[in-house]
């Protein structure tokens, strides 16, 4: 395996062109995504994507992804959709904007001294020596709310990533927030975060390489991608013995007990609120307000009246939807 480069300049070789991409298949290029780290995977495989964890991320590259809920490209009601088809409109946007030509790079670009370190580069910028490189991005109404501060930390990652297999020294991300402003954003390599970026993705493909799952992190990705690594095929299983699992059962009793108690107490705080309200739908406070408004009457069908009044539909209608397992925690001392 290869390890970590040292940081330097000396160290900034061009990237290889792995694959060529203009005309190649999206399957095809999903297939060579798996074999490396590309620069969107960056942040989730050193556990600092948002949106995705690291084991779920192993379970792409090991290719065990096939049950997980991907986003279709093809679907417009999904970002990754939008942020296809915008993608040269940000890009032209950024040319207005800055003056900077830009052009296509169509390949998958791989790191010249760490094999597994690719890159799908959006474009590279034309005759700019003090940059590079365009990472367009786009941001809906929620998306937005990560990029009040700069750019967001998954994103830079990304980008440092991009910069350390191409060997660049910096790069411009302009982003489309809401679809009526373009922001640009200034990055520039930063050698001692590439540096520890290597580190741990070096780590993460070990986990690839030797077939073993990396740790779950509690995040709702990690939880999608246990119940598709593990579909459950019945038995049980001991671990009255093993001692550091017996310390993080007693732990999750011991937190979902404090859990249960601050639930309990904001049970009655709110209530209190509620009770002092009255008929009033709203309330302020010197450090916020609540809202307490009825909803509006609805109107739906009443399904298990129906099914009895008329009993020969049912078959008819019957739904079978698939299982899934549950995590249920009985504690002996309850």
């Amino acid at each position: 395996m290869s390890r970590p480069e040292k940081a330097g300049p000396a160290r900034n070789r061009p990237a290889l062109r792995l694959v060529e991409t203009k005309d190649l298949p999206r399957e095809e290029w999903l297939e060579v995504r798996k074999k490396g780290i590309g620069g969107s995977d960056a942040a989730a495989a050193v556990g600092l994507n948002p949106y995705m964890s690291s084991l779920e991320l192993w379970l792409i590259k090991t290719g065990r992804d096939a049950n997980l809920a991907r986003p279709d490209p093809d679907d417009t009601t999904e970002p990754v959709y939008w942020g296809t088809l915008l993608e040269p409109i940000v890009a032209a946007s950024y040319t207005k904007q800055t003056g900077n030509k830009v052009r296509r790079i169509n390949a998958v670009l791989q790191h010249p001294t760490v094999p597994f370190m690719l890159a799908n580069v959006d474009r590279e910028v034309v005759g700019n020596r003090d940059m590079q490189l365009l990472e367009c991005k786009t941001a809906g109404e929620f998306g937005a709310r990560l990029w009040r501060d700069g750019v967001p930390e998954y994103v830079q990652l990304q980008v440092q990533h991009q910069l350390a297999v191409t060997g660049k020294q910096a790069a411009d991300v302009a982003v489309l927030i809401c679809g009526q402003k373009l922001e640009v954003h200034r990055i520039v390599r930063d050698d001692g975060l590439i540096a520890r970026l290597i580190e741990l993705e070096v780590a993460f493909w070990q986990y690839v390489e030797t077939d073993t799952p990396p740790p779950a992190d509690g995040s709702e990705s990690a939880d999608r991608a246990l119940r598709c690594l593990y579909p459950g095929a019945g038995g049980t299983v001991d671990f009255t013995g093993e001692r550091n699992l017996s310390a993080t059962f007693a732990d999750l009793v011991a937190v979902r007990t404090e859990i249960e108690t601050h639930q309990q107490v904001e049970a009655k705080l709110k209530q209190a609120i509620q009770q002092a309200m009255g008929e009033a739908d709203h309330a302020m406070f010197e450090t916020g307000s609540v809202s307490f408004k009825r909803s509006k009457n609805g109107s739906g069908t009443d399904i298990k009246r129906l099914l009895a009044d008329h009993p020969h539909l049912e078959p008819q209608y019957a739904l079978t939807k698939p299982g899934s397992r549950r995590f249920l925690v009985s504690s002996a001392s309850i």
